[in-house]
């Protein structure tokens, strides 16, 4: 796996983060636990969560970067 960056304005924890698995990207970021956000979402499976992660790491995604 590797290590493409955290949010560029994190200054605790290194967190949110991404890494290039080389099928997928994984991130690290805030649970979302609000329950009006979780109940616009919908049902969330038990094996999966959802995230919260800043656009501004989205600048860590080799795709959008260039």
């Amino acid at each position: 796996m590797k290590y493409l960056g955290k949010d560029p304005g994190s200054e605790v924890n290194d967190c949110p983060a991404v890494w290039d698995d080389g099928d997928a990207y994984v991130v690290q970021g805030s649970r979302i636990t609000d329950p009006a956000t979780l109940a616009e979402i919908g049902a969330i499976p038990d094996h999966e969560t959802v995230i919260r992660i800043p656009k501004r790491l989205m600048v860590r995604f080799p795709e959008v970067a260039g």
